[in-house]
């Protein structure tokens, strides 16, 4: 989860580094914004399934879930709006660049999660 977290983190700022770089301080920080908007809610909603509950039933996670959820959608379209509302100038394309790049990341960290606990798996048939 921290790992996913992080990996979002870095590679926004990476993605918005090089954005300013290339296309100037306005692009860089539109796509640090993109990055952040989608990280925080993810981040809202990795504490809520972390945090220990008084019930520890399937129940009490599931219903956790759903209220994360329901917050990182509420979240997003928070922050989407105080953007939108507040900073100027803003590029838009860098924005939602930086927002989908970092929506991507946790597929991205499955893949390579799946790719690596087959491999173990392989070696350990192996007995390699």
């Amino acid at each position: 989860m921290l790992l996913v977290l992080a990996a979002q983190v870095g590679l926004g700022t990476a993605l918005a580094a090089v954005l300013a770089g290339v296309y100037g301080f306005v692009a860089g920080y539109s796509a640090m914004l993109g990055c952040l908007i989608a990280a925080v809610p993810n981040a809202f909603l990795a504490l809520r399934l972390a945090l220990p509950r008084r019930d520890p039933g399937a129940k009490a996670l599931l219903r956790a879930a759903y209220i994360g959820e329901l917050g990182k959608l509420a979240l997003t379209v928070l922050f989407f709006s105080l953007v939108f509302a507040t900073v100027r100038p803003l590029a838009a394309v860098p924005l939602f660049a930086g927002f989908i790049v970092t929506t991507l990341v946790p597929l991205l960290v499955g893949f390579v999660g799946d790719k690596q606990e087959k491999e173990q798996e392989a070696v350990n048939l192996n007995g390699d």
